[in-house]
C-alpha cells in the first residue's frame, strides 16, 4: 500500500470518526441519519459484509503502519544523535514528540473501541 493511500485511509477514517462523535454528542439532532429498515438489513450480502470489514480492516493496517513509521524514524533520529552522527537534536525531539503523539492517539481508539464494545456486550437482547 502506497503512502497516498495510507494518508487518504486515515483522513476517511477521521472524517468518519468526527461524523460518529458528533452524532453521539447529540442523537437527536441530527436529521439527516437514515436508519435502514429490517428488510433492506436482511438483504445485506455477505459479499458487503466482507467488503465493509476488509475496509476496516485496511484503514486499521494503514493507522497502525503508520504509527509504527513514526516510531521507528523517531527511534532511528534520536540513536544518531546519541552515537554522534548528527546534530540535529531538534528534529530528533520533533519526530519522538510526533510519534509519542500519534501513538496517544492511537491508544485513546483502541479504548474507545474497548469500551463500546463492553457496551454492546452488556446490551440486553
Amino acid at each position: 500500500m502506497d503512502k497516498i493511500n495510507v494518508i487518504a485511509l486515515q483522513q476517511e477514517m477521521l472524517e468518519k470518526m468526527a461524523q460518529h462523535s458528533t452524532i453521539a454528542a447529540n442523537p437527536l439532532s441530527t436529521p439527516n441519519v437514515n436508519v435502514p429498515s429490517s428488510s433492506s438489513v436482511a438483504k445485506v450480502t455477505e459479499s458487503s459484509a466482507i467488503d465493509n470489514s476488509l475496509h476496516f480492516g485496511q484503514a486499521l493496517k494503514g493507522v497502525l503502519d503508520t504509527v509504527n513509521t513514526y516510531q521507528q524514524h523517531a527511534s532511528e533520529r534520536v540513536t544518531a544523535v546519541e552515537l554522534g552522527h548528527s546534530d540535529d537534536l531538534l528534529g530528533a525531539t520533533i519526530a519522538s514528540q510526533k510519534a509519542g503523539l500519534s501513538f496517544n492517539a492511537l491508544m485513546q481508539v483502541r479504548n474507545k473501541m474497548v469500551s463500546n464494545f463492553e457496551s454492546i456486550i452488556k446490551m440486553p437482547i
